[in-house]
């Protein structure tokens, strides 16, 4: 009677009150429970996140079997505390009990959680000795375990050699590939699965996103849009709205999101989020505000990605509103709202707002400023050129100053021209990160700026030795939904005879209009006719000549960056063609 009953409430939260009165009725009747009545009370309580009530209702229980050993086990591995699962583990191990196949999947996930190799593999051990390593559900949880631990070898090993695989088997392997950077097994694996479901198509769009290979991950999405076995999910339309955002492919997104709609999923709480997500990366801040609106119950998630979108552009007034609706909602924030809001009021230069925020984040809300926080103030201190007060701060700052401060000072030293800060900040950083080469490539320009060219040059050699690489910068716009990339003095594009036709006669337009490039920028020991030569050939005026020859006015969709360029050449261009 009670046993069918407490299942029944176990996974609905809403049924917590009528679990607990059917415990009530089953103690106040002197039943006692046995392992497998025990068992269901006890799932049933942590099912509701009442963890202390499963132990409760576990420690009572006479000589437990296995069944509330799992339920137990189970339980605490779900709700985040792995270490207590493990524990429990050991209790039962202690005590006699023989694990079964349900034993194992939690107590491996709870490894992983803490990323216990060693522990992990000792488990495997008992798994063999048991026999039970060729189970189904234990053999992928083996291969997930690995996977996570990043022991590739050991996860093929495990799935070659289980004698039944089912679809979440290969998912298992596909979404650990992706995890370790192995896309092209990943890929072959995929397309050698006997079957597929949602899971395996979203594991690769998601894979693909997440390794930056957004073209790919939309082509793999078109692909699954064609097929009639299988249709996507919230989660699919959640995976793929970041590739869009991180190409910029604006008018891909907004076909997306007519698909969700399409199909019914646009309501989903969490794929609006992610949609607001994209439009703002895509830069449409108008599309993502809408949206914003659309969300019925704006939960944190979605109050953070909003004032993040504003944070992002630079919108400082817009994104202290957004805090201020927020907090009106009755939301409370996070260490993560404060991160966007005191980036916001550092780019619009609200030194005194911002210092405010900082202040009431750990008076009024109780959040602890961690690096992050202290980075946006040292920036904020430094844009504003208040460059000493900034070093004082990271010097008397409550936790390790990383690289995301002393970086933020060192850029700030190349704004404003401050050698010996620049030099204090970049030393810290040689040692914090070595291999990152932006941080000699700045000093080398802060040395060029003021002429110093020996020290310039001795930069660079060290640059060189020490195997560094500087990415080149580039810039990106969309264009009939195809993306095009673009970089410094990039000649490989097919229409790059008429990009570069169309700079020069801009160039010598805005030059009669009284229009002087600014060559400061241009950090070589060079002349000023190459210097010149330099900046025509940027990666954002190629990308913006490119757009005025394949667009109308205001068509264009391309990365933040190339806001200024593009107002510039519009208007030289609007008098180029009148």
């Amino acid at each position: 009677m009670y046993s069918p009953a407490f299942q029944a409430c176990t996974g609905f939260p809403s049924f917590a009150n009528q679990g607990k009165q059917l415990h009530a009725h089953m103690t106040l009747h002197g039943f006692q429970p046995n392992s497998v009545v025990g068992a269901r009370l006890v799932a049933m309580y942590a099912s509701f996140g009442h963890l202390h009530l499963a132990r409760l209702v576990f420690d009572r229980i006479l000589s437990p079997a296995v069944l509330p050993f799992n339920a137990l086990i189970r339980g605490y591995s779900v709700s985040g505390c792995p270490s207590k699962s493990l524990e429990i583990y050991l209790q039962m191990r202690g005590e006699g009990v023989r694990p079964d196949n349900f034993t194992f999947p939690f107590v491996l996930k709870s490894c992983a959680d803490l990323n216990w190799n060693s522990t992990g593999r000792c488990l495997h051990q008992e798994c063999l000795k048991t026999g039970l390593d060729s189970d189904l559900y234990v053999g992928t949880s083996l291969v997930d375990v690995y996977m996570k631990f990043r022991a590739i070898n050991e996860a093929r090993q495990v799935f070659d050699g289980m004698r039944l695989k089912d679809v979440s088997s290969w998912n298992a392997l596909i979404a650990g590939y992706f995890k370790c950077g192995n896309i092209d097994d990943a890929t072959k694996l995929f397309y050698e699965m006997p079957k597929r479901n949602v899971i395996s198509w979203t594991a690769m769009i998601s894979g693909f996103t997440q390794n930056g290979l957004a073209d790919r991950a939309l082509a793999i999405f078109y692909e699954m849009q064609q097929r009639s076995d299988v249709k996507p999910n919230w989660v699919t339309i959640m995976s793929i709205l970041p590739a869009c955002g991180h190409s910029s492919a604006l008018e891909q997104g907004k076909q997306i999101h007519n698909y969700a709609n399409t199909i019914g999923l646009d309501a989903n709480a969490s794929v609006q989020t992610a949609l607001v997500a994209m439009y703002a990366k895509c830069g449409s801040l108008t599309d993502a505000r809408y949206t914003f609106n659309r969300i019925h119950k704006k939960d944190l998630a979605a109050w953070n990605t909003i004032i993040g979108a504003y944070a992002s552009h630079g919108c400082g007034k817009e994104t202290i509103m957004a805090f201020e609706d927020m907090n009106k909602s009755g939301v409370r924030p996070d260490g993560i709202t404060f991160v966007s809001l005191l980036s916001a009021c550092s780019h619009a230069g609200l030194v005194d707002e911002g210092f405010a925020y900082f202040d009431c984040m750990s008076r009024e809300y109780r959040i602890q400023p961690r690096a992050e926080h202290y980075a946006c103030i040292v920036d904020l201190l430094s844009r504003a050129g208040r460059l000493g007060e900034a070093r004082d701060l990271i010097n008397n700052m409550k936790c390790d100053p990383g690289p995301s401060i002393w970086g933020a000072l060192l850029a700030a030293c190349r704004i404003h021209g401050h050698l010996e800060i620049g030099k204090e900040a970049a030393s810290k950083l040689f040692v914090l990160e070595p291999q990152n080469g932006g941080n000699y490539v700045l000093l080398s320009n802060m040395y060029a700026q003021v002429g110093r060219w020996e020290e310039v040059n001795a930069l660079r050699c060290l640059f060189k030795q020490q195997g560094l690489k500087k990415n080149p910068g580039c810039s990106w716009i969309e264009i009939n939904r195809m993306v095009h990339v673009f970089v410094g003095g990039d000649k490989t594009h097919q229409q790059s005879q008429e990009i570069y036709t169309l700079l020069k006669s801009l160039s010598l337009r805005m030059k009669a209009a009284g229009y002087v490039p600014d060559t400061s920028y241009v950090l070589h020991d060079v002349s000023e006719e190459e210097k010149e030569q330099t900046l025509s050939t940027h990666s954002e005026k190629l990308a913006i000549a490119f757009g005025l020859l394949n667009t109308s006015p205001d068509e264009v969709v391309g990365n933040n960056e190339l806001d200024n360029v593009s107002k510039l050449y519009k208007m030289s261009n609007s008098q180029t063609r009148e």
